[in-house]
């Protein structure tokens, strides 16, 4: 019986993670709160445990669709803001479908790696966060540091350390600002998504007929450096408070190197899952949530053994092999449709879509929000400088946290 409720559950937390990965706005976390806040009603008919499981495998399904929406449609996730740059143009030269295809390929590499590997994580993982929490500001300080230095010419050194500020500034006072209930929401999808679409709505940019082939070659080398870093900084920032799979992003980044816009989209694909799941692993080790869906399983579960985490990971397992499947078919459906469509009505359509969510979720303030955002993330590519230093909305307040 608690095996036909599990499928149940995975079924069901999979049809959820379709619809929170492909309709921007819709976030886990959404969706995570509003089942804890009805979950004494299901714990009367199922068990914590069914619950956890519905979570997590809308969770995985989440981060192996979420690329969709922002490829094809410039509107991100907040876990694949970065995507959105390669990704976008990608599809401006006919191969979205591949373009997706990476991000799936990553998503589902790092999810068989990570699984392989937290065997023997989860004995060290107690001495781990107690080593490396002391100096996480000042990895990420040199990180940062590493991200400016490498602008070519002293001009756009400062040019990018002013973005940088400027953006850390924005994201302190909107992370810092009361009743907004998405905060993320209109500050990255303003910073990367309607800033590309603005973009090319001035451009006159016209998106090609897709082709569903797979002509994109990686060398091997490159696609284990994604793999690796995308594992490595996953895990890390998994176990760390405040840091989640955009900061995992910006770090691997600097740890991989230019591995071309191709191993790229592997390595982006792949960090958000790994961030997920690892999250599991801090759970069971710590005893500590660090993000919305996974406390929404402690706040249901209360605690998990390592029975309990077994299941949870094979729920992962199962939820990401179909989801593999699910993406590359849905991608096929985009891949058709979007080339058909006029490209300027898309756009307007998106950031219209975007507006109207930030006004629900964040009322007016939402909307002055998303301008400012907007404004700021036209600004690097116009400079010559990298879109990436716009991430300091969130480096700098985490750099804040762990160092003040």
């Amino acid at each position: 019986m608690l095996f036909l409720e599990l499928l149940i559950a995975i079924l069901l937390g999979i049809s959820a993670g379709i619809v929170t990965g492909l309709i921007p706005g819709i976030h886990i976390n959404l969706v995570s709160i509003l089942l804890l806040s009805v979950s004494a009603y299901f714990l009367n008919i199922t068990s914590p445990l069914v619950l956890a499981c519905f979570v997590i495998a809308m969770s995985i399904t989440h981060t192996f669709l979420d690329s969709i929406p922002s490829i094809f449609l410039g509107a991100p996730d907040p876990d694949m803001a970065l995507s959105v740059l390669p990704g976008h143009k990608l599809l401006l030269e006919g191969k979205g479908y591949e373009a997706v295809k990476l991000t799936v390929i990553g998503s589902l590499l790092c999810l068989i790696l990570t699984i392989l590997i937290i065997p023997f994580m989860i004995p060290f993982v107690p001495q781990l966060y107690s080593f490396i929490q002391p100096y996480m500001g000042h990895i990420l300080i040199f990180v940062v540091a590493y991200m400016i230095l490498k602008e070519s010419g002293l001009n756009k050194k400062v040019l990018g350390l002013l973005v940088f500020v400027v953006s850390g500034i924005l994201g302190l006072i909107v992370l810092n600002t009361p009743n907004l209930s998405q905060p993320l929401l209109a500050m990255l999808s303003g910073l990367f998504g309607v800033s590309t679409l603005v973009t090319s709505l001035n451009d006159n940019v016209e998106v090609p007929k897709q082709t569903i082939t797979d002509s994109i070659k990686i060398p091997k080398l490159n696609t284990i450096k994604a793999l690796g870093a995308a594992v490595f900084s996953g895990s890390l920032t998994g176990m760390m408070p405040g840091l989640g799979a955009a900061q995992a992003a910006v770090l691997g980044m600097q740890i991989v190197g230019n591995v071309g816009p191709y191993a790229f989209m592997i390595l982006i694909g792949g960090i958000n899952t790994v961030n997920f799941l690892f999250s599991l692993v801090t759970l069971y080790t710590l005893q500590k949530a660090r993000n919305g869906a996974v406390v929404a399983v402690l706040e249901i579960v209360k605690s998990i053994d390592l029975t309990d985490l077994i299941v949870l990971i094979s729920c992962a397992a199962i939820a990401g092999g179909i989801a593999t499947f699910l993406a590359m078919f849905i991608t096929k459906g985009f891949s058709n449709i979007i080339s058909k469509i006029n490209y300027k009505i898309v756009c307007i359509s998106i950031i219209l879509l975007i507006s109207i969510l930030v006004l629900i979720f964040n009322g007016p303030l939402g909307i002055l929000i998303l301008i400012t955002s907007t404004a700021l993330g036209i600004i690097p590519p116009q400079l010559g400088i990298k879109r990436s230093l716009s991430m300091g909305c969130l480096l700098l307040p985490v750099i804040l946290f762990f160092m003040l």
